[in-house]
This record gives C-alpha cells, sequence and structure tokens, in this order.
C-alpha cells in the first residue's frame, strides 16, 4: 500500500483530500503544520508528498528544497496562489507538479495516481544491463538514472532526467509543449504548460554552456522543442 504525507494547515482540505484518497486504497497521513511535516518527509518512508505552499513554521518552497536535496519521490505542491511565479519557482525547487485551489478531489487522486505509476516503474528492479544514451559529451545511463556532461556527473530530478532522456532517445523531433507534458508527466496539460518550460529551462542550466544559445535542446518558436544531434 503507497503512503501519502499531506503537509497542509487546513485542516478541512486535508482531511477531504485524506478520505479521497483512503477510499483508492492509499495510506494517508496528515502533518498540519510546515516543521512537522519536513521532519516527517524527510525521516520517514513515504512514497509521494501533497504539500501546501503556504504553511506556518516552514513554507512549501523550503520544505520542497529540503526533500529534494535527498529524495527522488513525487511532490505535488498545491496553492490558492494562481501567479505564475509561485509556480515557476515551485517546480524550478523540484516539484514534479503544481495544483492551484480550488480542485476537485478526483483530480488530485488521478495525479496522484499517475506520479506513483510512472514513479514506480522507473525505479523498477530486473533490468539486467544499464541502458545508455551517449550524444556529444552527453552520457545517458537510463538503468541507474544518472547524466554525465563531459564526464561530470550532473544531478537531475525525476522529471527533468525524463523528459532529457525522452528528447535524447528521439533526436531530431520536434514535440509541442503539450506532447512533452502528456508523455512525461502521463496526464493532459489542462491549458497549463509552464511545467514544460520551466523543465526545460533547468535542463539546459545543467546541459548547455551558454543557455542563451542552446547547442543540445532547441526552441523551435512557435512549435516546441527538439533535441540537436
Amino acid at each position: 500500500m503507497n503512503k501519502i504525507l499531506i503537509i497542509e494547515d487546513e485542516k478541512t482540505i486535508a482531511e477531504l483530500e485524506k478520505d479521497y484518497l483512503e477510499l483508492s486504497g492509499f495510506q494517508v497521513t496528515i502533518n498540519l503544520d510546515g516543521e512537522t511535516g519536513l521532519n516527517s518527509a524527510l525521516r520517514e518512508d513515504y512514497d509521494l508528498v501533497i504539500l501546501d505552499l503556504m504553511l506556518p513554521g516552514v513554507d512549501g518552497f523550503e520544505i520542497c528544497k529540503k526533500v529534494r536535496e535527498i529524495k527522488n519521490i513525487p511532490i505535488i505542491m498545491v496553492s490558492a496562489k494562481k501567479d505564475d511565479i509561485d509556480k515557476i519557482r515551485g517546480l524550478g525547487l523540484g516539484a514534479d507538479d503544481y495544483m492551484t485551489k480550488p480542485f476537485s478531489p478526483s483530480e488530485l487522486v488521478a495525479r496522484v495516481k499517475a506520479h506513483l505509476a510512472r514513479y514506480e516503474r522507473l525505479i523498477g528492479t530486473g533490468v539486467k544491463e544499464n541502458t545508455m544514451i551517449e550524444i556529444r559529451g552527453i552520457k545517458i545511463d537510463k538503468t541507474a538514472r544518472r547524466v554525465y556532461i563531459n564526464n561530470e556527473e550532473k544531478i537531475f530530478t525525476t522529471k527533468e532526467f525524463d523528459l532529457l532522456a525522452f528528447l535524447a532517445e528521439n533526436p531530431n523531433h520536434v514535440y509541442t509543449k503539450e506532447e512533452l507534458f502528456k508523455q512525461i508527466w502521463d496526464m493532459e496539460s489542462i491549458g497549463d504548460i509552464a511545467t514544460v518550460t520551466v523543465h526545460i529551462k533547468k535542463i539546459r542550466e545543467k546541459i548547455e554552456k551558454n543557455t542563451s544559445k542552446p547547442q543540445y535542446i532547441e526552441t523551435i518558436w512557435g512549435v516546441g522543442y527538439r533535441f540537436k544531434v
């Protein structure tokens, strides 16, 4: 049974989310403040964290940053704040998804299932030999989920790695942001594709010598992105 941690200071919302998730077969724990939530996320073995942005004590940004430093589990950030800057900052710190309140509990459950299913596929065992992608100084070890740029290892979040590997496996193919969102996040974009833009920016910062003149991931204006070989 997958274990979910909800860090949410609005008790009514947290309990509603918990009820829906438990009906779907998840084991759910609620923490109502940031400090307790951070300690739980770091010390306990949870499969996914649902993280509110505005929390007493320690805010969601700081929690996301601290958890991502040592764990690669999916993080879904939720907030009543609709500003793109908050969404971009949250995704930039390593959140896998960002949902704006109010949202339907059934949509939250769907996203939780999608993120868990993908994460579990990625960490599955039984692969006998490492699958490698090597392109112009970039080495992507799909089995070990490690990336080397000119033999120097770079640290990638789950979704950053997925997006880079997918593009590198399909070089010179132009993908729209909507197509990439559906492929990597297993969901329709629902009119919100800022997630893809943020992740492309973070990847470029790690693989490109000059992010203003990318040599690997090109922007095809008005269309999307492609990995150039």
